[in-house]
């Protein structure tokens, strides 16, 4: 299978809300209109996985910030990117069922890295769930503990990649 990782266009919109519901338990999936947002003001931080079909089948996305660890506000508001400083966060990194344990999310982060390496980020950040923690470190981020995080009632845990 032949997957294509591009940025998002505007009318990716519906089929990645779908990904996102389906992906993350309510609560912890983001909005319509987060994502319709993060389409508007991050789209040079918001890749997608097309299929043969160029069907939407997979996404990663989050904005560039100045901490080394998310915060639960950053999963509501999002900002255009400031150019060649900060962490490369990922808010949201979800595939459809149909084409999970494919690499497809690996593929997804190292577009994600390759262009934080190229706006010379510090380093690419994200929180995770303890089950997926072991994911993330195959991956070559480290685990850094606990997150602040209360985001949907869970339990987070910060997760770095220096690049």
């Amino acid at each position: 299978m032949t997957i294509k990782i591009t940025n998002v266009k505007p009318d990716d919109l519906l089929d990645i809300f779908k990904i996102e519901e389906a992906g993350f338990v309510p609560g912890q999936s983001a909005t319509k209109e987060a994502i319709a947002e993060r389409i508007e003001h991050i789209t040079d931080t918001f890749f997608v996985a097309r299929n043969e079909d160029n069907k939407v089948i997979g996404f990663i996305n989050g904005p560039v910030v100045n901490q080394r660890y998310l915060t639960d506000d950053l999963v509501i508001k999002t900002t255009v990117n400031p150019a060649n400083v900060g962490f490369q966060s990922v808010l949201s990194l979800a595939v459809s069922a149909k084409y999970q344990h494919q690499g497809i999310s690996g593929q997804l982060l190292k577009a994600m890295e390759g262009n934080a390496l190229s706006n010379k980020r510090q380093a690419v950040n994200l929180t995770c769930l303890r089950e997926l923690i072991g994911f993330y470190e195959r991956h070559g981020f480290k685990n850094e503990g606990m997150a602040l995080s209360k985001h949907g009632g869970a339990e987070w845990f910060n997760m770095v990649k220096v690049i």
